[in-house]
């Protein structure tokens, strides 16, 4: 799928302390042959609280948005993104606490409660197709 400007897509940041996460943003121009200059729907200017980042980003680090998985409940070991300070992490259910989940992140290794509307399935973007991690044979 060809990343045009406009778009709306998910950002993977790769910042000590932000490994795996994934931020949404719209494309805002193209710059050069591999970037993008983008503006994030959630994180915002740290010396202009009120305005929205923008910054350019490696075309490396831009998917679509994934499509949306409708379950009714996860289950233990299962790989999601847990939404949390402003992007999607990834992470593993570790429990679950009646319409809670624990998710454990191995890359800090924490472990947080969330509330079933701010998980969803874990997503691999590959050669141009969605691959929800429950399908995949290596997770």
């Amino acid at each position: 799928m060809a990343i045009r400007v406009g778009d709306s897509v998910e950002i993977c940041c790769n910042e000590d302390g932000f490994l795996g996460s994934y931020y949404e943003a719209k494309i805002i121009a193209k710059r050069g042959k591999n970037k993008f200059l983008v503006e994030y729907k959630t994180l915002l200017k740290e010396d202009n609280e009120k305005e929205l980042l923008k910054e350019v980003v490696e075309a490396s680090t831009v998917r679509p948005l994934p499509p949306q998985i409708n379950v009714s409940e996860f289950h233990v070991l299962e790989k999601v993104d847990a939404f949390d300070n402003d992007g999607w992490w990834v992470g593993r259910i570790s429990g679950r606490a009646g319409y809670k989940y624990y998710v454990y992140f191995e890359s800090s290794g924490d472990e947080f409660l969330y509330p079933f509307g701010s998980l969803r399935i874990h997503q691999e973007y590959e050669n141009g197709q969605w691959i929800p991690a429950n399908k995949r044979a290596d997770t």
